[in-house]
């Protein structure tokens, strides 16, 4: 009988990509879509990030737009952790932090739940300012649970 001992592989290299994409609906799909073909070309799960990608891109398209201006995404992947960023160029326009997300009074709102979804399927998310005009919204995974 042969016996073989199969192990886990877990990424060790160091992986990124970045992209500029229009800050509209269809910037925001992009997002998403880009993000489920490089992280599933990369061996990894990609549903959690998929929908968390899809919130940051989805706020960047409405909360963070400025005409004329792209909002970027980057995907990192180092050591056991995937970092997500989402930098738009509205610095100005803050959304609060981890902790701080109140889901909406009204029960039927159509909106104002991303913040949420992120911080549900996130391990760690934060806002990071600047450079002016910016501000990034971040999220990671670990990867091995």
């Amino acid at each position: 009988m042969n016996q073989e001992t199969v192990r886990a592989q877990h990424p060790t290299t160091e992986r990124s990509f970045t992209a500029l994409l229009s800050p509209t609906r269809r910037g925001a799909r992009l997002a998403r879509l880009l993000t489920v073909a490089h992280l599933g070309a990369w061996g990894l799960p990609s549903e959690s990030a998929a929908h968390i990608v899809g919130e940051l891109a989805a706020n960047a398209s409405v909360h963070g737009r400025v005409q004329g201006r792209d909002f970027q995404l980057a995907l990192t992947v180092s050591g056991q952790t995937l970092r997500i960023e989402v930098t738009d160029t509205r610095g100005d326009s803050v959304p609060p932090g981890p902790g701080a997300v109140k889901a909406p009074e009204d029960d039927h709102a159509e909106n104002g739940r991303g913040l949420l979804i992120v911080e549900a399927l996130a391990d760690h998310w934060g806002v990071a300012p600047g450079p002016v005009p910016r501000k990034t919204v971040w999220a990671e995974n670990d990867l091995v649970r």
